[in-house]
């Protein structure tokens, strides 16, 4: 079974107070592609985030992963393929070394010791912070908190890795880190994020989520150079298309 593309077919929820969250949402992601999901705050894609990691489960249609439908029973095994980053490290380091946390998900495995110091070992060297092996990570910066966090996901050799708002809380020269690090990733990647200059870096694909639906999905600079559906979707065109933008016009007016 592959586990590289997710479907995602006539997708609907509303929570128990009647609130429709999400309304007929329907894309598919492939195997290898970087996909951005954005909108402002309410329009859904934070509810969209929890179908797909199965936290809920849909009033209507289906995600599939491969070709296996998101159930109760399929759970388990899809989340051993699907791994999120969460948005606060510290939710995802909780012992008392990087390499124990990275180690956790390959020890729930039952693999060998051998096998589960080459996982992390294997983790740590492709976030750059291998000589953090032994440090304890609340005496971590944030940049290497959010390096540790994803490397406890690749640990797991996931197919997809999910990352909700990845550079929530990073300076600058932390987040540029991030943004190499993620380029430098061969799995299927989903981001969600408000930092639409991280998801014109980082993703092929964007999907703008408005009022519970997709108000669009394409090729990222082009949705993200699309300032009417931005502006409608209450986002902001990035800031590097702006600068460009305005370097262009600067040139025009000098010739």
């Amino acid at each position: 079974m592959s586990h590289h593309k997710i479907e995602v077919r006539n997708l609907a929820y509303s929570y128990p107070d009647g609130c429709q969250a999400i309304r007929d949402i329907s894309f598919t992601i492939r195997h290898g592609e970087s996909v951005g999901i954005i909108g402002a705050n309410g329009s859904g894609k934070s509810t969209l985030l929890m179908l797909l990691l199965g936290i809920m489960f849909p009033s209507k249609g289906q995600v599939l992963v491969g070709d296996v439908a998101l159930t109760k029973k399929t759970l388990a095994m899809i989340r051993q393929r699907l791994q999120l980053v969460f948005q606060d490290s510290d939710d995802q380091l909780f012992t008392t070394s990087v390499f124990d946390d990275v180690a956790f998900g390959p020890r729930n495995y039952n693999l060998s010791p051998t096998e589960v110091d080459t996982r992390v070992d294997e983790a740590l060297e492709q976030v750059g912070i291998a000589h953090l092996k032994y440090k304890a990570p609340y005496k971590l910066s944030g940049g290497q908190k959010k390096a540790a966090a994803i490397a406890t996901v690749l640990a797991m050799h996931p197919d997809v890795l999910i990352m909700d708002e990845p550079t929530s809380g990073l300076d600058p020269k932390s987040r540029r880190r991030l943004i190499d690090i993620l380029k430098c990733f061969d799995h299927t990647k989903i981001i969600t994020s408000h930092d639409l200059d991280l998801v014109l870096d980082t993703c092929q694909i964007t999907i703008v989520i408005n009022d519970g639906t997709v108000a669009a999905i394409g090729p990222t600079e082009e949705v993200l150079s699309n300032r009417e559906l931005l502006e409608r979707c209450d986002l902001e065109v990035p800031l590097s298309i702006k600068l460009r933008s305005l370097q262009g016009n600067g040139r025009h007016d000098a010739d």
